[in-house]
């Protein structure tokens, strides 16, 4: 079964959901605002699809941060504000057995799920 994890509100991950449900896939969603999401689990996600991928530089949480934040990123500096501020992961993130997929796009997952 896949999991996806993303946020209920977020446009993006309504629409991976919509597709999901709509092409008959089985998966259950992990909401990681308010279901939290372990240090652990963002690691693999790094490892798998790396720390640059995961990270949403495009929304308000990012452009909130300090500066210095921005500019002296590292992967584990990365790691904990993503851990800290969730809405810093892009979205959504869809999990199935080994794989990890970031973002969504209606060919991107016909592509995954044929």
């Amino acid at each position: 079964m896949a999991i996806l994890y993303g946020i209920a509100n977020c446009d993006t991950v309504r629409k991976a959901r919509k597709w999901l449900t709509t092409h008959n896939v089985d998966y259950q969603f992990h909401d990681f605002r308010k279901d939290g999401l372990s240090a652990k689990q963002l690691k693999h996600w790094a490892t798998v699809v790396g720390w640059e991928t995961l990270l949403n530089r495009r929304g308000q949480t990012w452009r909130k941060l300090p500066d210095k934040a921005k500019t002296e990123l590292s992967e584990s500096s990365a790691l904990k504000l993503m851990q800290a501020e969730p809405t810093l992961i892009k979205r959504p993130v869809l999990e199935m057995k080994s794989r990890v997929h970031v973002g969504f796009k209606d060919a991107d997952y016909q592509d995954l799920f044929g």
